[in-house]
């Protein structure tokens, strides 16, 4: 018999050793240039599991000395990024032990990217003859039945998926790259000054959408309005005008009920069913980890890869809310027995297992569950996150609650009043899922007819509430609904516009820059800021993927559009240069120097360190050193009058001047932590301010503004 020399391509090391140990129970694990590698022996075969760590090639351009580029060739990562001169030696790996295999398997995340991750692979590590002799393992958890199971039933590679990657990446490229050089080029020929700005097909039209809200909210103007209410023995009711704008209205109203009784116009009770929650795909999960814990997006992407490398729940960049059968439901609901948190609630599920499903599907990936597999050494954060998971798969195969309403209304001197009652009738899933809160009154004993004393009347003035900014999580949900980047990439757009200084605080604000780009970019070149063009190529990724379409098409469809926006920035360069060179230089002013000049953030070469100093340089030689990911608050310090810095882990306030010696009073007690009983203070974050454990870091519970 032929032995057959067989290499697995891996997306991540972690993920090589669950596939290797799945396939085998003896496996030997070695290493290549510090690279690790499992080795399989069979009677007719040798296999080689062996990992890459992402992309190991990335878009450049095949002529760097042109000022835009639209020649672009794959190349390997390390060459464009000096930081990750470590994956030269994953490319090496791979080259010597991917040599004259007599097959190949594509073992990486089924997707676009784990999909064209893998074909780069084996297209340019291996090289193009791999392909011809390549089969793809699909699987949706790293569990040894899955992972088997995929094992045995190879399929053909989704070409398609690899077009709409690459497709994908030559967009991005074309459009970040060359229409950010062409906003810095704009700068650097009309001020001579260098300045790092970045635009993107995807990044400009989510920064758009803040910033109309941004100009929403300015515009807005309050209204005063007033709320009357009724207050009883039993309980509070509502003038059937919610909001009264009138004051002489809302006065009279108070006049003519003071002192008055009350009667029962009508009682009516009304009961529905409440379904359960449907199974959980990326952007649900996001919102619900924002919501529970102020994950913010990236984190909950972050660990919710960690928990599927783990083998503790399924890949979790999938837009399904459905959970086909052929998951095995009893044996995930076997394995999480095993712990008794968990088998409470299971054991009360009544057979056969049906699960109450969303409409969102996905061809690669079912919902987000958990395997069953009990998870090891998980820190707080994961674990968080992972009993989150469960708890919503349990909850889903559970019963519909009943909620009983009542709505009465009273009437006081032929004022109407109205009162709402709430009452569970039946928990049904409510019981299984503890992160849900429904209230649960006692029902007055009254009947139509009834006189009853009114208390006191109410009146109090309130003022009308600006649009709410969006969170990060809320803004996730927009980006989906308008067909904005895809369900793997929204969080890392969202966190590269806090990273280029765009936006700051957990309710999104946009900073004057971000402000000023969009404003400027709407008035030269109105087609990147278009959520229509990036939607349309979306489309189009699609029809790729369906292979419905041509990516060279697209691909000169996108060169096209990219070409008219850089025409209309260069025809007028000097005034958009200059206009955000302004826009860039008041972003750094964060204050006043006691000679008159600005307070500027600078960088020094030297330390390579950002720091603080005055305009007025070399005149004035004021400096302030700003400790490593300092974030300057718009606050200030009570004493001096600088600003004041958030900065540390755990978060720190303190003045901008160290010698201030101010002792800032950011720790006001707000309540009691419901997780250990210490005092809750307020704190500031990366995100803004939020409420905080005062027992950090023992207890880390926290609760956004």
């Amino acid at each position: 018999m032929t032995l057959v020399n067989e290499v697995i391509i891996c997306e991540k090391p972690q993920a090589a050793e669950k596939i290797a140990n799945s396939l085998s129970s003896s496996t030997k694990k070695k290493k290549y240039k510090n690279v690790p590698y499992w080795e399989i022996k069979k009677t007719d075969k040798k296999i080689l599991v062996v990992p890459a760590v992402g992309h190991l090639y990335t878009l450049a351009p095949s002529n760097k000395k042109k000022d835009y580029f639209f020649d672009l060739e794959w190349t390997p990562v390390y060459l464009v990024d000096k930081k990750r001169k470590y994956i030269k030696n994953y490319i090496d790996a791979i080259k010597k032990l991917g040599k004259k295999a007599d097959r190949y398997i594509h073992a990486c995340d089924y997707d676009i990217e784990g999909t064209l991750i893998g074909y780069n692979v084996l297209r340019y590590c291996i090289g193009k003859k791999s392909l011809k002799k390549s089969l793809r393992m699909k699987f949706s958890t790293l569990t040894k039945r899955d992972i088997r199971k995929a094992y045995e039933n190879l399929t053909s590679i989704d070409y398609g998926q690899v077009n709409g990657g690459i497709t994908r990446h030559f967009l991005d490229f074309l459009f970040g790259v060359n229409i950010s050089r062409a906003l810095m080029n704009s700068i650097q020929n009309s001020t001579k000054k260098f300045v790092k700005l970045s635009a993107g097909r995807v990044q400009t039209p989510t920064l758009s959408i803040l910033v109309d809200r941004e100009r929403e909210i300015k515009k807005f103007k309050p209204k005063t309005y007033w709320v009357i209410e009724a207050k009883t023995k039993f309980f509070t009711a509502k003038f059937k005008e919610q909001k009264i704008f009138d004051k002489n209205k809302a006065l009279k109203i108070v006049k003519e009920c003071k002192n008055k009784n009350a009667i029962v116009k009508s009682v009516k009770i009304t009961k529905r069913y409440r379904n359960p929650p449907v199974p959980f795909d990326l952007t649900t999960l996001q919102s619900e980890a924002y919501r529970l814990f102020g994950f913010s997006p990236r984190k909950t992407q972050s660990l919710a890869q960690n928990l599927y490398l783990g083998g503790y729940i399924s890949y979790p960049r999938t837009s399904s809310q459905k959970l086909p059968p052929s998951i095995d439901y009893e044996k995930i609901f076997e394995g999480l027995s095993k712990n008794p948190k968990f088998e409470r609630y299971i054991s009360k599920l009544s057979k056969p297992f049906k699960p109450y499903e969303g409409k969102k599907t996905d061809e690669a990936h079912p919902a987000i569950h958990p395997t069953g597999v009990m998870p090891k050494n998980l820190n707080e954060d994961e674990s968080k996150l992972y009993e989150l998971i469960v708890h919503r798969f349990i909850a889903v195969f559970a019963d519909k609650a009943k909620i009983a309403n009542l709505r009465g209304v009273l009437s006081i001197n032929d004022y109407e009043f109205i009162f709402n009652k709430q009452k569970i009738i039946k928990e049904g899933w409510m019981s299984f899922y503890p992160y849900t809160s429904v209230k649960n009154e006692e029902f007055p004993e009254i009947k139509e007819g009834d006189k009853l004393k009114i208390e006191k009347i109410i009146k109090e003035e309130k003022k009308t509430k600006p649009p709410a900014r969006y969170t990060a999580a809320s803004l996730i949900k927009e980006m989906e609904v308008r067909g904005l980047g895809t369900k793997s990439t929204r969080a890392e757009i969202i966190s590269a516009l806090y990273d280029r200084k765009y936006i700051e605080g957990r309710k999104i604000k946009v900073k004057p820059l971000g402000i000023k780009i969009i404003n400027i970019l709407k008035k030269y070149c109105k087609k990147i800021t278009s959520e229509k063009l990036t939607r349309e190529f979306e489309k189009k990724i699609k029809r790729i993927i369906k292979g419905e379409i041509n990516k060279e098409n697209v691909i000169t469809e996108a060169k096209n559009e990219v070409k008219d926006i850089l025409n209309s920035i260069e025809d007028k360069q000097k005034e958009i240069g200059e206009e955000l060179y302004n826009a860039y230089k008041k972003s750094k002013i964060i204050g006043k120097c006691k000679c008159g000049g600005n307070l500027i953030i600078r960088y020094s070469q030297k330390y390579k360190k950002r720091f603080v100093g005055c305009s007025n340089y070399p005149a004035c030689k004021v400096t302030y050193s700003l400790p490593k990911n300092a974030i300057i608050l718009e606050s200030k310090c009570k004493r001096c009058g600088l600003p004041l810095i958030s900065y540390g882990n755990p978060r720190r306030v303190a003045c901008l001047n160290p010698k201030c010696g101010k002792k800032i009073d950011e720790e006001k007690i707000v309540g009691k932590c419901p997780k250990c009983g210490n005092d809750l203070i307020i704190k500031s974050g990366r995100y803004g301010k939020f409420v905080g454990c005062k027992g950090f870091p023992k207890c880390k519970y926290v609760r956004s503004i």
